[in-house]
């Protein structure tokens, strides 16, 4: 007998328990940064150097933090569904929690990419430096969907999130398009649980079922309830 298909949407409120901030929870300001200084091509074009270094610290930010019991609960979720993750957040602590399907909408930071090409990425761990060429000659940049350009990935999620037998909604605001339109996709009949400290406004879906508590306790608790 084939696992049901369990479909995992996620956002900044899963990994914020590990430690990584977002700018949403600074009235537009990110670590200190304007949002148009450090995400957007034309923050890039204005300063390279500047959203060079503030990627650089989000980096070293990601590889000091640990994945936590929700990174881990959905990790365990494999054992029993057929579980896939798209996330909006561009760390991996999906990954290093154990999880198999992970399909990052926004990038990763663990990754460079080519100014011309964003096909052409490569992994990284230490600063990026200005001056660091991909093979194209172009300069290297984080490999990250800022504001302002398109989200390719979508294409891909979209599929996933028509075929949920199960679908979970957890640490986001659903705030941020085309991320949030991503569960217009999930079938009427298919249970939907929301799980976050503060529930966003889903009163347009049917059958979903709320936790609000933050994403560590109320995953702990929806693994139980969906193990049961």
């Amino acid at each position: 007998m084939s696992k049901q298909k369990l479909v995992v949407l996620t956002g900044a409120g899963i990994s914020a328990e590990s430690g990584l901030r977002t700018f949403r929870d600074t009235d537009g300001l990110w670590e200190g940064y304007n949002i148009e200084d450090v995400a957007t091509p034309r923050g890039w074009r204005k300063d390279p150097q500047m959203v060079l270094d503030f990627y650089n610290l989000r980096r070293k930010d990601v590889l000091a933090a640990e994945p936590n019991a929700a990174h881990k609960a959905l990790a365990a979720l494999q054992e029993h569904f057929d579980v896939y993750i798209i996330t909006q957040n561009i760390d991996d602590l999906h990954e290093r929690a154990g999880s198999k399907n992970v399909l990052h909408l926004h990038g990763e930071i663990l990754k460079m990419r080519s100014d011309k090409d964003p096909r052409k990425h490569y992994k990284i761990k230490k600063d990026i430096k200005l001056g660091d060429k991909a093979a194209d000659g172009s300069q290297l940049r984080p490999h990250v969907v800022w504001f302002e350009e398109p989200v390719p990935m979508i294409e891909q999620a979209i599929p996933i999130m028509y075929e949920a037998d199960i679908f979970i909604l957890v640490g986001t605001s659903l705030a941020v398009y085309p991320a949030a339109g991503l569960v217009d996709y999930v079938k009427e009949k298919v249970t939907k649980y929301i799980v976050d400290k503060r529930i966003p406004e889903v009163s347009r879906y049917k059958n979903v079922v709320t936790i609000e508590k933050p994403a560590t306790e109320g995953m702990t608790e929806l693994l139980q309830l969906l193990i049961k």
